[in-house]
């Protein structure tokens, strides 16, 4: 791994130290990303047995499109919501914003943990609704970004990553059925309100990632713990 650069770093722990906060519903800190599914049916028909040629199977699936899954989830409480939309455009985003500021009527402000794709802005929103609309939907959120390159920041992805070993680990032909079939996932574990217990922090990264910080100033040395 290259040296992570101080910027990185900032970004890094100020994500760290949301995650470590005690719980305010006024002001809950959810994350958010967006997963491509491939839609696939059948495998394509190999080749018969014949005298003296074996059956081979194909490798290849037949493809019936794509569709994106987009989640949110309010690690501390369990709180999930989720669409499957074709596209992940910027309207795609807006709704589900506004979907997701309904969920919060009375929070103040939703803390929103998110990557650097550039539809995830609230620039979004004034291109997708009117201008008022807009500063409202966009006065419900504070953005903060991940660091590049760094989604295992994004608690988000261990959501993804249980959704992908119990959902999305064989084929799924249609949209419709993707849709039931993820809608009832993330239904049952809110449900169950599972949540996520976040332990890596300013502390742990300061050590585990001791060289990094060094690499940025040497002072920092003195985080790295001894045996």
């Amino acid at each position: 791994m290259r040296s992570l650069t101080s910027e990185f770093l900032l970004r890094m722990e100020i994500i760290l130290r949301l995650y470590l906060l005690p719980y305010n519903s006024l002001r809950p800190v959810v994350c958010y990303d967006e997963r491509p599914c491939f839609l696939i049916g059948n495998v394509i028909e190999g080749i018969k047995m014949k005298p003296a040629i074996p059956a081979k199977e194909h490798y290849a699936y037949s493809k019936h499109g794509s569709c994106t899954v987009l989640a949110a989830i309010e690690p501390k409480t369990g709180q999930r919501l989720a669409h499957v939309r074709r596209h992940r455009t910027k309207v795609e985003f807006t709704k589900f914003m506004q979907h997701l500021a309904q969920t919060y009527p009375d929070a103040e402000k939703i803390t929103l943990v998110l990557d650097n794709l550039n539809t995830h802005t609230p620039n979004a929103f004034y291109e997708v609704l009117e201008a008022e609309k807009a500063q409202v939907l966009a006065n419900r959120f504070d953005f903060v970004y991940t660091p590049k390159s760094a989604s295992w920041l994004n608690m988000i992805e261990i959501e993804f990553s249980a959704l992908s070993r119990q959902c999305l680990n064989r084929r799924i032909p249609s949209m419709n059925q993707l849709t039931k079939e993820v809608m009832c996932y993330f239904k049952e574990r809110m449900d169950k309100k599972t949540t996520i217990d976040w332990q890596f922090s300013c502390e742990s990264a300061r050590n585990t990632l001791n060289r990094h910080y060094s690499h940025v100033n040497p002072n920092n040395i003195k985080y790295k713990k001894t045996n």
